[in-house]
């Protein structure tokens, strides 16, 4: 590739994605996040779970003489504890949404896990380490809803990256794969 194309999609890689550490000609290629169905669904269980304490709240609202005084506060300071935990939930959800993203350049594969707001990894793969990249659904909700696992498994000790609950096209799958095959091409070149 022309240097000076190299350079563009390195700076665009930089603007786009600046809390990845890209080498002087590295650029992203591909970037996969969490399908939106998966984000929809965790919104959904949340939006029941709302709905049902502010349902709670205007039956204790509207049944006022079936509790005194001193119930109905001990059962407004519940739901209200309910909806600060479902509204906290909300916002770990977004968070753990964004923070789980995979990225392929032209170089590496840089996975970065959060499972929780203080449990963060990042595994940075390089492309000629990985023998193959495959991609799976199982079940009626994967299959309905469009998301599966995608699988880097790297040359040598056997180790697998897996990415759940994501959205990978064949293209895509394709492209990854051809991109895999060329940087080992580069690489016997060298």
């Amino acid at each position: 590739m022309d240097d000076s194309l190299t350079k563009i999609r390195h700076d665009r890689s930089r603007k786009d994605f600046p809390f990845l550490k890209l080498e002087d000609d590295e650029y992203v290629e591909f970037a996969f996040s969490r399908a939106k169905t998966f984000l929809f669904l965790m919104y959904g269980g949340l939006t029941v779970g709302l709905a049902v304490i502010l349902l709670a709240f205007l039956l204790v609202l509207f049944r006022q003489s079936a509790l005194d005084e001193m119930g109905r506060n001990f059962l407004y300071i519940i739901l209200t504890t309910l909806l600060m935990v479902v509204l906290i939930a909300s916002s770990f959800v977004a968070m753990l949404y964004r923070g789980n993203r995979l990225f392929v350049t032209n170089k590496h594969a840089i996975q970065l896990t959060m499972k929780s707001p203080v449990s963060k990894s990042e595994n940075i793969i390089d492309l000629i380490s990985i023998e193959d990249a495959s991609y799976s659904q199982s079940g009626i909700v994967q299959t309905l809803c469009h998301f599966g696992t995608f699988r880097l498994s790297t040359i040598g000790d056997e180790t697998t990256y897996t990415f759940p609950f994501v959205s990978v096209s064949s293209n895509e799958l394709k492209a990854v794969s051809k991109l895999l095959t060329e940087a080992k091409k580069a690489d016997k070149k060298d």
